[in-house]
């Protein structure tokens, strides 16, 4: 007697969602496993943070708000900074995985296309989020206070969180079209540098020069770091946090298209 197996075939969205959960897996076991990253995850924030507040922190207090320690209104900047700069990690593992021929493996299994990007940013996003733990930590050992209510850090972690998967999609298109990890090095710097030097996370931008102050002043770093700034310290946050918003999903609707097409294009 034949027996007739039925399999019931699972949508698409959820194969896919799959997917990303095991690559997920991987990048997150990757980023556990490799002592250099965690090392990095702990002590290069911490680095940052003191050696700013030290270096600069008498010279610039003079131009801050009355009653704002430098060290209250850097701490924003810096963690703005971090996560910045921690989502060239995304477009190192991008590259990584295309130029050591990882994903030709993977694509002769029946795997989601993007699912290799997707688990790249997300345990990215884990490895940010410690960092912005660890230097709050830091920041408190060392005299940082917030007024912040509990609805203020929900909302800071909001757009903190949206900001940072928004810069990583950026970062996974820089992984996906460099030609090697040097390449993607040097691409990241002379994008995130100048975006987060030439804003409002070390010095408020009226001291900056008048072309400079317009950049700086109308970026959307410095949306994302006043808006936190804001409700940390329990300053008005003006329109900051709409702005912060509107910047950070407008990045993703441009970013994850075009990096979907590019890696698309390039594992074809």
């Amino acid at each position: 007697m034949a027996v007739e197996l039925v399999f019931e075939k699972k949508p698409r969205i959820l194969l896919a969602v799959q997917d990303s959960f095991i690559m997920i897996k991987r990048s997150s076991t990757h980023i556990i496993r490799n002592t250099d990253q965690l090392l990095g995850t702990f002590f290069q924030p911490i680095m940052f943070l003191v050696l700013f507040a030290s270096v600069f922190g008498g010279a610039i207090s003079l131009a801050l708000p009355k009653g704002v320690t430098y060290l209250n209104f850097l701490m924003a900047g810096i963690i703005v900074q971090t996560v910045a700069f921690g989502s060239t990690t995304t477009a190192l593992a991008v590259c990584n995985d295309l130029q050591k021929g990882i994903v030709d493996r993977f694509r002769s299994l029946p795997m989601n296309n993007l699912a290799v990007v997707t688990g790249h940013i997300v345990s990215d996003l884990f490895r940010n989020t410690i960092s912005t733990i660890v230097m709050l930590l830091a920041g408190l050992v060392i005299g940082f206070r917030s007024s912040a209510s509990l609805l203020d850090w929900v909302a800071i972690t909001g757009i903190l969180l949206l900001f940072t998967f928004a810069f990583s999609w950026l970062a996974a298109i820089v992984g996906i079209f460099a030609k090697s990890v040097e390449a993607v090095q040097w691409l990241t710097f002379i994008i995130i540098f100048p975006l987060t030097f030439a804003s409002s996370a070390f010095t408020p931008p009226e001291v900056m020069g008048k072309y400079l102050r317009f950049f700086a002043s109308n970026q959307p770093i410095t949306h994302v770091i006043e808006a936190v700034r804001s409700l940390m310290l329990g300053m008005p946050v003006g329109n900051h946090v709409w702005l912060a918003v509107i910047w950070s999903i407008g990045i993703l609707a441009v970013a994850i298209p075009t990096a979907s097409l590019l890696y698309s294009r390039k594992t074809s």
